[in-house]
């Protein structure tokens, strides 16, 4: 996985998905909302920064990106595009609706 060299920061679409599925799981809404912030502000160049920051970040093909949010109880799927500097929430759900999906597809 590649991310790109430029020092943008990175755009995250789409809080909206974010904002629906803590209304649903309010227990999620303290982590969600620091993993929009910091990655909204965050200038990663490599998945070794990524991890830096989030050490159980898991990484699929297609520059997909998995996140455990609140000790793993919720995951988090985001694509990168390192052309245009975006993240794209894919997916967010809990552990055992993740387990029932592809996430390389999703």
């Amino acid at each position: 996985m590649y991310i790109s060299q430029n020092h943008f920061n990175l755009r995250v679409i789409s809080k909206k998905i974010l904002r629906e599925f803590w209304e649903k799981h309010s227990d999620s809404q303290e982590q969600l909302t620091s993993w929009f912030r910091e990655t909204s502000n965050a200038n990663w160049k490599s998945p070794r920064e990524i991890k830096k920051e989030y050490p159980s970040a898991s990484f699929l093909e297609d520059n997909r990106v998995v996140f455990n949010i609140k000790g793993n109880r919720y995951r988090l799927i985001v694509r990168i595009n390192n052309d245009h500097q975006m993240i794209w929430v894919r997916f967010v759900g809990t552990h055992a609706q993740y387990d029932k999906i592809d996430a390389t597809k999703i």
